[in-house]
């Protein structure tokens, strides 16, 4: 399999570091445990001569012809946390040349793959359109606003398409590379990650930090403040927005706008991070945990932790020992 791992200026270090980690051990493995020869031919590929990191390191790159056309390419993160930043990135005439290669790559056929913030230059160039995709999920917000048309699940690790595969956050790097070398060798992945110390993660959601999505819009995180204080009352969204002195139908379509779910479902992601909260810093029991965030047993309860996290209480509780 030839992989290109498209390198920009200000490229996420640890993002570039990982991936290119992961196949470098893959390849070793393979010529050693398995019999095989390596089995992933990398090239770091940009769009100028000369391409440094986020923290200034040199990164040695070729042009994109210099050899033969790649199956995958794979797009890393910029540094960059803040929204603004990003937005100004996209003008930058690198990455107006790397939109252009990614069409051309794209128009022969090459599957193209990308993690956290790499996933929103796929969006950039229509890539994701009206298809599944994850993203950083401290971002989601603005792509959402960004690309309307892509069908964004945040809390999901790794969406592949027909066209490729976006990953999430940060470490999601990571997952992305065990992936693509388990669509080679499901044996030669699990090899690695037993190495790394890491194996593909489905959800991103046991991450999430509801009040910094709730950050991008005034009413939404205003609406944040009120639920947290009604976690024990039980949900309504009509109390919602008397409080806040807005309709509820205006809630309704800005929660969604921001966040992608409605009042009700955000409510519940916020008990979920109490519960969880509760569980690794008090003593009480699943009864007394589910009646602090509104819930009237801790069956209930539990039933959402798993939902929500893919983890049940006992797995949640373990992180503690």
């Amino acid at each position: 399999m030839r992989i290109s791992v498209l390198a920009l200026d200000g490229l996420f270090d640890t993002g570039l570091s990982a991936t290119l980690d992961a196949f470098s051990i893959a390849n070793g493995l393979a010529s050693r445990q398995m019999g095989g020869v390596p089995r992933f031919e990398v090239s770091i590929v940009g769009m100028r001569k000369k391409v440094r990191s986020g923290h200034g390191l040199s990164i040695p790159v070729q042009a994109p012809g210099d050899g033969p056309r790649p199956d995958w390419v794979i797009v890393p993160a910029l540094a960059t946390s803040h929204p603004e930043h990003l937005v100004r990135a996209f003008d930058r005439p690198d990455v107006q040349r790397a939109k252009t290669q990614l069409r051309q790559w794209h128009a022969e056929g090459v599957r193209i793959a990308a993690s956290c913030i790499g996933t929103f230059l796929l969006a950039e160039v229509g890539l994701l359109d009206q298809r599944e995709a994850t993203t950083t999920w401290w971002l989601a917000p603005l792509f959402r606003q960004r690309y309307p048309k892509v069908l964004l699940d945040e809390t999901r690790m790794l969406v592949p398409t027909d066209r490729g595969v976006t990953a999430g956050a940060a470490m999601g790097h990571l997952d992305l590379a065990l992936w693509l070398i388990r669509q080679a060798s499901p044996e030669l992945s699990g090899l690695v990650s037993r190495y790394l110390l890491a194996d593909i993660r489905s959800l991103q959601a046991p991450y999430i930090i509801p009040n910094h999505l709730a950050q991008a819009d005034p009413l939404v995180q205003a609406f944040e403040r009120w639920a947290r204080e009604h976690l024990k009352d039980g949900f309504s969204l009509d109390d919602a927005a008397d409080a806040l002195a807005t309709s509820a139908r205006t809630l309704q379509r800005r929660c969604q706008a921001v966040l992608g779910k409605s009042p009700l479902s955000y409510f519940q992601d916020l008990r979920v991070e109490r519960a969880q909260s509760l569980l690794h810093g008090s003593g009480l029991d699943l009864e007394a945990i589910a009646s602090e965030v509104g819930y009237v047993d801790g069956a209930t309860l539990g039933t959402l932790l798993r939902q929500r996290l893919g983890r049940g209480v006992r797995d949640l509780r373990a992180d503690l020992r």
